[in-house]
């Protein structure tokens, strides 16, 4: 989908509150309360938006633990790799994960309470999806930035 001007102002300003009605969206861009309504639809429409969501402090409900693990299986087969991408998308600690190029095969972005409960996971949950050859974990020590707003 080709963007004006128009279109990169209004997806800015709805990665940065969502929110927004489309009168208070159309007196920040100059545009008729219907016309954002439709160059907002046809953003949906497209898939250039695929929903909206609540962003959730970490801090706020006791999930400020952030650890990213890095994942080798023990084999490259696409029975492996599709039985442990199934199983790691259930685990509700899991925010994010990557298949990767390089030494690992994944990358994991794990958000729990405590250091406690991030032992609890691995050795509970993890650890026991079958085909895992070996596990590489970091600690987050400071969030320098977090954004989920992409330029456009």
């Amino acid at each position: 989908m080709k963007f004006d001007a128009t279109d990169r102002s209004l997806l800015k300003l709805l990665q940065n509150d969502s929110k927004q009605t489309t009168k208070e969206l159309s007196l920040k861009l100059n545009l008729s309360v219907t016309a954002v309504y439709e160059r907002i639809k046809k953003m949906e429409k497209s898939g250039v938006i695929s929903k909206y969501v609540a962003l959730v402090s970490k801090e706020n409900v006791d999930k400020n633990f952030v650890a990213f693990c890095h994942i080798k299986l023990t084999q490259h087969s696409q029975e492996y790799v599709v039985k442990f991408e199934k199983e790691v998308a259930t685990l509700e600690e899991v925010l994010e994960c990557y298949h990767l190029s390089g030494d690992y095969d994944y990358l994991l972005k794990v958000l729990v309470s405590d250091m406690e409960a991030f032992r609890e996971f691995m050795v509970t949950k993890l650890t026991t999806i079958s085909h895992i050859g070996s596990t590489h974990s970091m600690f987050m020590i400071n969030e320098v930035k977090h954004t989920t707003a992409i330029s456009v």
